[in-house]
């Protein structure tokens, strides 16, 4: 007898429990090594889940649109299809587990190939293409050498879409059989109806998204730190002149901001250190984190991996990709929770200054408010408009005072009052 449990699998360290977003297998379907089988929403993202072994998918137990907890089960595997009547019964009765072992799922190869992949864009690592199940199952259907196909997904992933958009003339060859698909998009469009039906309406209880739930926890846990909070303003003229100079070649505020930090942490590792019980955690990699709002509610924190090393246009491109996968719920968890210090610019809606909440796990975040027209004393006893912004930074007080603070501030209005030129470099 083999009839195994598919557990739910942990996607990230801080994950408890997982909501399953779809499944791309049904029962009795048969199910390959390395095929997807389930899509899993983890704490920020949603992710394609690979199976380790083949076999048939007998029984769901846990359906789309409900949450497990990491390490139950939520299906059952049979290795032949014999057993598929015995394993639906097993999860319909809850009986005794007849299991040999546990059917383990697997984040898709993308994970494991991070660090490679994303400095060159190339969709192979060590002799081994990277693609999707779908994408080799396209493949093998229309024929087409994977090999010479560049990936458009996350690290250089080959996606079905790269497959489809290869294939060229035979592409319309699809939809021949049904015509209908063609119009498939005109009844997709109006999704903002569905969206606006489902709106919360007063004196409703509207549960929070998985994402929502985790940043309520990070929140709650970070009660537990003592914090210092310290603020200082700072003359943006000169980083307002290089941004209009260098925005037309893609640049982002953002990064601009992000790369600024980066560069005066190199000067204070300090800031850019964490607590443990240990001691004091001093990272090897200045990976700076930028807070951005979902638009479905909660946050997400996408990292700037060696911000300090990247120069300022293909940190603009990282951002901006970061952006748009966060949208979609498709970042990689180092993508998202490898971050060593964090900005949060709330500047970018009027806001004058605040207080930004510590992350767990980091020493420092920094709060950006707007950048505005301000009145100053010049050096000659004079009166001048000057654009300032006023930024806050929340430390860990255990490792951090409020010295070594106003220290890394200071330096960093330095750069951005005088130093500008040197964030292009």
């Amino acid at each position: 007898m083999s009839i195994q449990e598919v557990f739910m699998p942990a996607l990230s360290s801080t994950m408890t429990e997982g909501k399953i977003v779809s499944w791309v297998k049904s029962p009795g379907d048969k199910v390959e090594k390395g095929e997807t089988v389930v899509v899993v929403e983890s704490d920020k993202a949603d992710m394609d889940v690979e199976s380790f072994y083949e076999g048939y998918l007998a029984t769901i137990l846990v359906q789309a649109g409900e949450s497990a907890p990491v390490g139950s089960a939520i299906a059952l595997l049979a290795e032949t299809e014999a057993e598929i009547e015995q394993a639906i019964a097993q999860g319909n009765t809850g009986g005794e587990k007849t299991a040999t072992a546990p059917a383990q799922i697997a984040a898709p190869a993308t994970v494991e190939t991070p660090a490679l992949a994303s400095q060159n864009g190339s969709n192979h690592r060590e002799g081994r293409l990277i693609a999707s199940p779908r994408a080799r199952k396209l493949a093998k259907e229309m024929k087409v050498d994977l090999s010479n196909l560049t990936g458009s997904g996350p690290y250089g992933r080959i996606v079905a879409e790269d497959v489809e958009a290869s294939v060229g003339t035979k592409q319309p060859a699809a939809p021949v059989a049904s015509p209908p698909p063609v119009q498939a998009p005109k009844t997709v469009a109006p999704s903002p109806t569905p969206v606006a039906a489902s709106a919360p309406i007063p004196g409703q209880i509207v549960p929070m998204s998985t994402l929502q739930n985790v940043v309520a926890r990070n929140m709650v846990a970070s009660l537990s730190v003592p914090v210092i909070h310290v603020g200082y303003t700072i003359t943006t003229d000169a980083l307002d002149k290089l941004y209009k100079q260098i925005k037309s070649k893609g640049v982002t505020m953002t990064a601009l901001l992000a790369k600024a930090v980066a560069v005066t942490l190199q000067k204070h590792p300090l800031l850019n250190a964490s607590y443990s019980e240990q001691g004091i955690v001093y990272h090897n990699d200045i990976n700076v984190a930028v807070a951005v709002a979902m638009d479905d509610g909660g946050l997400i924190t996408p990292v700037l991996q060696n911000a300090d090393m990247v120069d300022i246009y293909s940190l603009s491109r990282n951002w901006k990709s970061l952006v748009e996968r966060a949208r979609v719920k498709k970042l990689q968890p180092e993508e998202y929770n490898s971050g060593t210090f964090t900005v949060s610019n709330l500047g970018m809606f009027g806001v004058d200054k605040f207080d930004a909440i510590l992350p767990p796990g980091q020493g420092s975040i920094l709060a950006i408010g707007a950048s505005s027209p301000q009145v100053v004393a010049t050096a000659d006893g004079l009166f001048g408009v000057k654009q300032q912004m006023q930024v806050n930074i929340t430390c860990d007080h255990r490792i951090i005072y409020g010295a070594d603070a106003a220290a890394f501030l200071r330096d960093l209005a330095k750069l951005i009052e005088t130093n500008t030129q040197s964030l292009t470099m």
